[in-house]
């Protein structure tokens, strides 16, 4: 399937859309204010160590202090590795492999999400563009997307190189190991060689700068969103790379030449008067990548919802009477969502655990060709991903990898007056909660008026249908009640003064 690469730029914010077939698929922003952290490298400071956790926290200099847990040590990775030669590996506890106030070389392998701090791990990997990097490691490896049966011959082949290039002695640090990513599979011996160069030289400066600067400094920083364009999301099918500034064109050509000359032939100059991103309604699918209802072209729709835990995607009918029976009218709508909900995950990059409730389906057939259509289109997404299939209730769990905070939640903000539940009290509930409220002040003071501030759709609920709830409570209490309309009050506030 084709693919076209969108990079809209601006001094404050990147965007990236990938764009099949007329249709957007994934969507990368990156703000020069929030760049995300993952891959960056620092020596950290251990703030402190949790023997029961078997974690600590370390000082990398954000605001919230970095998690460490012990099977992200180097000393655990080591194990883990030896444990698959078949030797031992016995877990030594986190308390005897780090202390308070000493200073680690640390990556984060996972964005500050929330109110978690960053996930850290003291196994450096340094990515380029055909190979990663482990310097603290011998490891060779292939990537598990490469088939199987090529895997051992292109280990062997990348063995020979890293050997060779260690021989030379010209590439600083000559320890370390490699694994081949997914678009090195092809590669020739004088690109992964210049890659192999490249990797232990950016480790090389890493080391001399960890010598050099004190704890709580930033080592290395991972590419920009700009160059994992090239890096990461051109593929063979990837027609052009439309970019809309000039002087981020040169710069990426000129990045380009040196790591991804390939890609090079692909990029392109924009130079049209409309927007790059209304060549293909961006902004709209942005728009709607935020809401909650998608629209299916059948006429059915979903429903995406996000919590902190987990999310869940709806399937619904809604108008679609298109086939000959209600099954086929089913059918016809669960595998229309299967490819929406997959586009959903990546468009809105959402993470974690995933619960799809398709509509039920009475056929084992259909069941099993809905889900079949699932997988194959979540096989073409770049994260990795795992469906588990029907549960006992009939819903469908997935897993996605969080890799970085989601759509809705880089450009999205808790709402102000509902404080993110998506809805707020009726006014007559707000009228009845401050009814109430007087009734317990005036069993506690004295004073000579209760006075009601509160936004006017309560004030006006007060005045008309509660007037006369309102005139027999002041009755009953002895006191006179004013009211007064607050126009900056969202619907559940208020405020009782007592005068």
């Amino acid at each position: 399937m084709q693919q076209d690469i969108l990079i809209n730029w601006s001094p404050q914010e990147t965007r990236v859309a990938v764009v099949e077939s007329g249709a957007v698929q994934e969507l990368h922003v990156e703000r020069t204010l929030e760049r995300g952290l993952v891959g960056n490298v620092y020596l950290g400071k251990v703030a402190r160590v949790l023997p029961g956790m078997q974690s600590a926290f370390i000082d990398i200099g954000l605001d919230r202090a970095a998690f460490l847990h012990v099977a992200d040590l180097m000393s655990s990775v080591a194990a883990r590795h030896a444990d698959d030669k078949g030797e031992p590996a016995p877990v030594v506890p986190i308390e005897k492999q780090v202390f308070e106030g000493q200073s680690l070389l640390v990556q984060v392998i996972k964005d500050p999400i929330g109110t978690k701090g960053a996930r850290l791990s003291s196994q450096i990997s340094i990515a380029g563009r055909l190979l990663v990097f482990l310097p603290q490691d011998q490891h060779i490896g292939v990537s598990q997307k490469i088939p199987l049966e090529q895997r051992e011959a292109l280990r062997r082949r990348l063995l020979a190189l890293a050997e060779a290039a260690a021989q030379d002695g010209k590439t600083g640090n000559q320890s370390g190991g490699f694994i081949l990513r997914t678009n090195g599979e092809d590669a020739s011996d004088a690109e992964l060689g210049e890659d192999i160069a490249y990797l232990r030289k950016t480790w090389a400066r890493i080391k001399e700068a960890s010598t050099r600067l004190p704890p709580k400094s930033l080592l290395h920083q991972d590419l920009s969103l700009l160059q994992r364009v090239l890096r990461d999301l051109v593929s063979e099918t990837t027609h052009t790379i439309r970019i809309d500034s000039s002087e981020q064109h040169q710069q990426l050509q000129t990045f380009g030449q040196e790591f991804m000359p390939s890609a090079v032939d692909k990029l392109q100059l924009y130079k049209g008067e409309r927007p790059i991103f209304d060549l293909f309604n961006i902004d709209e699918e942005v728009g709607k990548a935020l809401g909650r209802r998608v629209d299916l072209k059948s006429g059915g729709y979903l429903i995406v919802d996000q919590t902190e835990a987990l999310t869940t995607v709806d399937v619904n009918t809604g108008g679609f009477v298109g086939a000959r029976n209600f099954d086929e009218t089913i059918f016809k709508t669960n595998l229309e969502a299967a490819g929406a909900i997959a586009r959903q995950l990546r468009l809105r990059n959402l993470g974690g655990i995933v619960i799809a409730d398709f509509i039920d389906m009475t056929r084992e057939d259909h069941r099993e060709a809905v889900l079949a259509e699932f997988r194959k289109q979540l096989a073409r997404d770049r994260v990795k991903t795992m469906v588990s299939g029907y549960s006992a209730l009939g819903l469908v769990e997935m897993t996605r990898k969080r890799t970085r905070e989601s759509l809705a939640h880089m450009l999205c903000e808790p709402c102000p007056v509902c404080d993110g539940k998506g809805s707020v009290k009726t006014a007559r509930t707000v009228t009845y909660d401050i009814l109430r409220e007087i009734l317990r002040e005036a069993r506690q003071f004295n004073p000579r008026e209760f006075r009601v501030i509160a936004s006017p759709d309560v004030i006006d609920v007060l005045l008309d249908e509660e007037s006369q709830h309102l005139a027999g409570l002041s009755d009953f209490i002895g006191k006179p009640i004013s009211l007064q309309a607050e126009g900056a009050m969202s619907q559940e506030q208020y405020d009782i003064v007592l005068l």
